[in-house]
């Protein structure tokens, strides 16, 4: 008798550790898809959803995927949210808008789909918030025509592993491809709103685009504008710190940095850092080399541009006069990407707005960089962003007063208020 009660408690012990185990591979599998970014709001409780996301068609807020019965996903059943998350289907039938990456989540596995269910059903804290009505005029809200773009731009589920490749970079190939859904910001879109690639077979994949008022750069070998000077080790080190010593995470990639990819294996980093690293360039860039009379001139206090004498002023003290700055923390101006890019976009952006805090494993980085709407005038950060563009080596254009006024009407300056959720 007392062996039976023995093997039952090793029994029920087992279950128990079996389910937390699932509940655990479930978070990290959430984790490496940056769920809570899109679903949640400074401020407001995880996965509740609320974020306001532009689309073509109008204003979308994404929705609650708390296990709330009745305003959240509490009544789905596994088919419900696989059908969902891999066909961008709802539960009651309705076609979700692709601002849900389910193109790319169509690559997830059963077995991951269900243990991200088990996840959410068990984990999560319920939370009773009603989803916000898109701003769609009416005309354009019909959702049948969706239907067709699935047909047309999303693949059947499942991921093919390519059997020519090892089985680290087809693990690097799932995590980008799929749960990361990397493209959905680094790819460019087409006419119908679709992700021109969705895959490392064609040279559009990961080949930059413009976001949301970002440029989210090439993850390509591009030598000047992607990661063609980066080692994988370096790729690694940035989706673990959200730096390193070319660049610091700013924008949409702060979120992935605050939720994401430092919560991910030594392992997944490199399968990631070793899949980017084969996609080759889509053109041949020059590399960056550096020009030392940029940093003479100003050294030597000759400042005959209105942009050099901003930098002085204003930027220099951080950036330094070579514009090589302190990394990994202080990014350096001279040879980053995200300057030599053909959109400024992002550095328009991050000069007028300043950077939103990093916060890699409850870490938070020391250094943030400022924001200058309130004290300098379009003209003025058009001057020292085109300076900058032009400075120490770097070959980019020049940026007009137009379009700093265009992104300061279109974006909000960077705030302390941010979404970071906490581990179990």
């Amino acid at each position: 008798m007392k062996r039976l009660i023995l093997a039952a408690a090793l029994l029920a012990g087992f279950s128990f550790v079996a389910g937390a185990m699932a509940n655990e591979k479930g978070e990290y599998l959430a984790r490496a898809g940056d769920c809570v970014a899109c679903h949640s709001v400074p401020g407001g409780r995880a996965f509740a959803g609320g974020l306001k996301m532009a689309s073509p068609v109008g204003t979308l807020y994404t929705t609650n995927i708390t296990p709330d019965p009745e305003t959240g996903i509490g009544s789905y059943t596994l088919e419900d949210f696989d059908r969902s998350i891999r066909r961008g289907i709802a539960r009651d039938g309705h076609r979700l808008y692709p601002a849900m990456p389910y193109p790319s989540y169509a690559k997830l596995t059963g077995s991951d789909i269900a243990d991200l269910y088990d996840y959410f059903m068990h984990d999560v804290p319920a939370v009773r918030q009603a989803n916000r009505a898109n701003e769609i005029p009416p005309f354009l809200s019909p959702r049948w025509p969706l239907a067709v773009w699935n047909v047309v731009y999303t693949p059947s589920p499942g991921f093919t592993p390519d059997p020519s490749k090892d089985a680290q970079w087809n693990r690097g190939a799932y995590l980008v491809e799929g749960l990361g859904h990397c493209g959905a910001c680094h790819s460019p879109r087409g006419t119908a709103w679709q992700e021109k690639s969705l895959d490392a077979r064609d040279s559009s994949f990961l080949a930059g685009a413009n976001l949301d008022d970002w440029y989210a750069p090439s993850l390509r070998a591009n030598q000047a504008t992607g990661l063609g000077s980066w080692s994988q080790g370096e790729i690694a080190e940035f989706l673990k710190t959200g730096h390193n010593r070319h660049a610091v995470a700013y924008g949409s990639m702060g979120d992935v940095i605050n939720n994401s990819t430092p919560y991910l294996t030594d392992s997944d980093l490199a399968a990631i850092a070793a899949f980017l690293a084969s996609l080759p360039a889509t053109e041949a860039e020059t590399a960056w080399v550096e020009d030392t009379s940029t940093a003479q001139a100003l050294l030597s206090g000759k400042t005959d541009t209105a942009g050099a004498a901003l930098y002085v002023s204003a930027c220099q003290t951080c950036h330094r006069a070579n514009g090589a700055a302190a990394p990994p923390y202080v990014p350096p101006l001279a040879g980053n990407p995200t300057v030599l890019d053909k959109d400024p976009a992002s550095l328009i952006n991050i000069v007028l707005n300043g950077s939103w805090p990093l916060v890699a494993k409850g870490r938070p980085d020391a250094y943030r960089m400022p924001q200058f709407r309130e004290q300098l005038k379009d003209r003025q950060i058009a001057e020292v962003v085109s300076f900058i563009r032009g400075a120490w080596g770097n070959k980019a254009g020049a940026v007009s007063p137009q379009e700093v006024a265009a992104l300061r009407k279109s974006t909000q300056p960077s705030s302390d208020n941010i979404v970071v959720l906490k581990m179990r």
